[in-house]
């Protein structure tokens, strides 16, 4: 790529053509502050907080969308540019409900760290009306404070042209502009997926995952229950940046012994049942191809994505695989197998799971996932949720020893941990799948051709016989597009992986929120995925149907994958619901 030569405060430095301002200027190692831009997701240029000062310019340009050219002059530290961006975050507070001691966000508020940063404090220079406070809570997953909302419009962004969803949007005009849905329904009355991806791009309190860390610790010291915890696999790649620990760093043995020390039973993997996801799905997908099922066989891991097929495509859902996603799998066998082996009433077991999704507190009240005839799990927390409950009862997390899970519901397998990242799923049922079609040991384990951050990528494999066309995407309007292709003959498959979030789980709307300084250069979502496969490579049981507690599962209680026991335990329904933006 063709580079061009501009200046930045007076130096000189050769950056690519094409790059905007904003881009340059970190390349320079120069911090340009921005509360609404994100990349790829919201270049609007329209918080005017990145404001610079360029040679020739009759007006200060917003460095986020504005392009470099050669010769440019560009300055970033002027006393201009400071004062226009001290009186935008003025007047930005002038309307701001300004509750920093008990906010969700506080220390970890993009707004905040601004204010400090420019020393603007919370005098009411430009005092005057504030916006009314609307608060909606109607969703299962979220609360949305609009008195805290900043009008960034992220959650639009993502919302729409990432997750082509685009249930809200900009209401009213000028002053009474506020975020919410058409109508001002409530966000449960609307086609919204629970993704939450619209959280995790948020830059201060505005919205926040509903908090169900109160009824845990209720739970817990209640002596007449058994509280139980299951984590899913991107949890450990992710919640040590909660502490403070670089981006991917893996904490599954300080998570463990955490959460002891919170006062859990018993801890779980919820690896575990991703093994017996495995079992099941690979079982379906081969029954499907060999006696004429229908196809593609769709994943049903992520509920994001099933509720999305429920809605933008529901006649699709005869495509979804059956199986429960692992969440709830697990809860089904906590409370079928593992209650019978201990001898507890399932009535008195609280089944907790800590995941990357606030989609899941979604799925936990679906129809259709009560095995044991009460929910399969009873309260899903996200990452951040752990995170404040640790911090909560003063645990000095990175100095915690290293602990394993408790068996049996602790043991798995690298197939297991990889699912957390996107085409993780897909290669550990091509592990199972393709040693159960040929009867014989894979030389390597590894499909590389489904792994990395892309949104669609496709591989063809050629088993048995047999060529096996498979594809895998992450984000949901990614799915669309290769819905829409499937659905009019331009491509065919036998098998897809779909994940709601983009990159997979270790990018999910419960995962640890990242500034936009982050966000814009840095591939979190590529970072946290090593975690897994790394973790993947090391393990000594790599194929979920070498999982030994697996084994003994299906021995001892569910008979063999797909049968009328393992189909009333760990699978389930779907519906065809109407889209209603």
């Amino acid at each position: 790529m063709e580079n061009v030569t501009i200046k930045i405060n007076g130096v000189q430095i050769s950056v690519p053509a094409g790059s905007t301002i904003l881009e340059a200027a970190r390349m320079a190692h120069i911090k340009i502050p921005t509360l609404c831009f994100l990349k790829e997701i919201n270049e609007i240029g329209a918080c005017r907080m990145c404001v610079v000062e360029v040679k020739g310019a009759k007006s200060l340009v917003a460095a986020c969308v504005y392009p470099v050219s050669d010769g440019m002059e560009v300055w970033t530290n002027t006393q201009k540019v400071l004062d226009s961006r001290r009186k935008t975050l003025q007047l930005i507070l002038s309307t701001h409900r300004k509750e920093c001691l008990s906010c969700v966000r506080s220390g970890n508020c993009e707004l905040q760290q601004l204010c400090h940063e420019l020393k603007v404090d919370d005098e009411n220079k430009y005092a005057g009306e504030m916006q009314q406070s609307m608060v909606d809570d109607s969703a299962p997953h979220m609360i949305r404070d609009n008195s805290k909302c900043i009008l960034c419009r992220r959650c639009v962004g993502v919302c729409e042209n990432i997750q082509g969803i685009g249930v809200i949007g900009a209401n009213g005009r000028g002053f009474s502009t506020y975020i919410g849905q058409a109508f001002d329904m409530g966000l449960a009355q609307t086609s919204c997926v629970s993704c939450g991806q619209c959280i995790a791009v948020c830059p201060t309190g505005a919205l926040t995952e509903k908090d169900s860390t109160d009824q845990v610790f209720a739970a817990i010291a209640d002596p007449t229950k058994h509280v139980f915890v299951q984590t899913a696999p991107s949890v450990r790649a992710a919640l040590g940046e909660e502490f403070g620990m670089p981006i991917g760093t893996n904490v599954e043995g300080k998570m463990v012994a955490a959460l002891r020390r919170l006062g859990f039973e018993k801890v779980f993997d919820t690896d575990f049942a991703a093994d017996l996801t495995i079992m099941e799905e690979a079982h379906e997908f081969l029954d499907r191809v060999q006696n004429g099922g229908v196809l593609p066989l769709i994943t049903s891991c992520s509920p994001g994505w099933v509720k999305y097929c429920e809605h933008y495509f529901p006649d699709m859902t005869e495509n979804l695989s059956s199986c429960k996603s692992p969440q709830q799998m697990f809860g089904a066998t906590l409370k079928t197998y593992y209650a019978q082996k201990a001898g507890i009433d399932p009535k008195d077991i609280v089944s907790v799971s800590v995941m990357p999704c606030t989609a899941k507190k979604f799925e936990i009240g679906r129809d259709d996932q009560d095995a044991a005839g009460v929910a399969d799990v009873d309260i899903s927390l996200t990452t951040r949720e752990l995170a404040r409950m640790i911090k909560r009862v003063g645990l000095d997390f990175t100095e915690l020893p290293d602990e394993t899970f408790d068996d049996p519901l602790g043991e798995s397998s690298g197939a297991g941990v990889i699912f957390g990242a996107t085409g993780g799923v897909m290669e550990a049922a091509l592990r199972t799948a393709v040693e159960t079609l040929t009867g014989e040991s894979l030389a390597s384990l590894d499909f590389t051709e489904v792994r990395g951050t892309q949104g669609i990528k496709e591989a063809s494999y050629n088993v048995a016989g047999m060529e096996i066309k498979v594809a895998v995407v992450s984000g949901l309007g990614n799915a669309r597009t290769l819905l829409n292709k499937v659905k009019s003959g331009e491509a065919t498959y036998h098998f897809i992986e779909i994940m709601g979030c983009p990159g997979g789980c270790v990018n999910g709307g419960g995962q640890p929120q990242q500034p936009a300084s982050v966000r814009n250069f840095t591939d979190i979502r590529a970072l946290r995925a090593k975690a897994l496969y790394d973790q993947d490579a090391a393990m000594p049981i790599r194929k979920s149907h070498e999982n030994p507690s697996i084994q003994r599962l299906y021995k001892e209680f569910l008979g063999e994958p797909g049968s009328h026991k393992a189909h009333e335990i760990l699978h389930t329904t779907y519906v065809k619901r109407k889209v209603n933006q």
